[in-house]
């Protein structure tokens, strides 16, 4: 059996952009309200930031627009850093088109060196989340290189495989095709010396699940995973910008101007995520725990990372009774900064 994913209390951010630079992980291992950190998805030699096409924007998600149509580009501009919040508190919900990081696999690594050199004596040694993508080859080179790093850094080290980025031209998520997963699974090593994991897209129908653990099981996957995360954003999602118009018998008119984000090759359409998420996300725990424990038992140790909507205590709540041994924020991060964190510990006691 695998290594166990290792934390306490069971609260962690997602891969997402407030997970970029040094000063947002520092800021999250330092919270006392997580039990463990997640470095934005990277790639051996880093992704290809174009700050005028990869962008996000918050939004209201009870109008699917925002008024203002502020996107911004982390971590290229300056003042969205994890403490940064959205123009109206209404805004909780976000919509991306994002790739991955701009700073390749060994920035991380050093960050983390660095990280465990600042550490005081008695701090906790929380888990690091190395979350990484490319080629199966490619993730086979992470692994390897996160697994060397492991015994050097008083840090437990995990490592998650994003297989499932809705906004990558020309390359669907991987999870979503059987054959492509196979791939994957297969340059994962039989017997790791670190927790590894694969973050899956949101699934929509039974036939997703089926292949899902299908492939699991002929995979022999049981042998290597530790945990699955679920779920990334719902791509083919649009929001539009609003302008205030004129004023006719005391109601004041919007006028519909365009999509929010720049229109490049994806006409402004992105990765959904936060309140809007939530349903479907519980949803994909849900069903993903029950499929897991399923069968022969070869799954059932599998532990999931619930990711969606999450900002409080009853969704914290939530995500644990449907089958989430920890629970990951990502939107509720960049609207609230870090101390998020706290609120959702507060809301529920602290009993996790």
């Amino acid at each position: 059996m695998p290594p166990p994913l290792q934390f306490h209390p069971p609260l962690v951010n997602s891969a997402c952009p407030w997970a970029t630079d040094l000063a947002c992980l520092k800021a999250l291992l330092e919270s006392p309200s997580t039990g463990a950190v997640t470095t934005r998805t990277s790639l051996l030699a880093g992704f290809d930031h174009q700050p005028e096409r990869h962008r996000f924007t918050f939004f209201n998600p009870g109008a699917s627009n925002t008024p203002d149509g502020d996107t911004y580009s982390f971590p290229d501009e300056p003042g969205r850093a994890s403490t940064a919040g959205p123009s109206e508190a209404a805004h909780t919900a976000s919509l991306n088109t994002l790739g991955y990081s701009p700073i390749p696999l060994q920035g991380y690594l050093d960050m983390i060196r660095r990280l465990a050199s600042e550490l005081p004596p008695l701090a906790p040694r929380k888990t690091f989340i190395v979350s990484v993508t490319g080629s199966p080859d490619d993730i086979a080179a992470c692994y390897a290189a996160v697994a060397a790093l492991a015994p050097q850094v008083p840090f437990p080290l995990a490592l998650e495989v994003n297989l499932s980025c809705p906004n990558i031209p020309g390359r669907p998520p991987p999870a979503y095709d059987p054959a492509s997963l196979r791939l994957y699974l297969a340059a994962l090593p039989s017997s790791p010396a670190i927790p590894l994991g694969v973050k899956t897209p949101p699934y929509t129908h039974a036939g997703q699940y089926q292949s899902l653990l299908g492939t699991l099981r002929e995979e022999r996957a049981g042998a290597k995973l530790s945990f699955i995360t679920a779920t990334n954003t719902l791509g083919s999602c649009l929001v539009m910008t609003t302008s205030m118009g004129g004023h006719h018998g005391g109601v004041t008119t919007t006028t519909t101007t365009g999509p929010a984000l720049p229109l490049g090759d994806s006409g402004g359409i992105g990765g959904m995520a936060g309140p809007p998420l939530h349903p479907l996300a519980l949803g994909n725990v849900a069903t993903i725990r029950r499929m897991l424990d399923e069968g022969d038992g070869s799954l059932r140790h599998i532990a999931i990372v619930g990711v969606g909507g999450v900002s409080d205590g009853g969704g914290y709540r939530r995500m644990r009774a449907v089958g989430a041994s920890m629970v990951g924020v990502g939107t509720g991060l960049g609207s609230e900064g870090v101390d998020v964190f706290a609120k959702i510990e507060r809301d529920i006691g602290s009993k996790w």
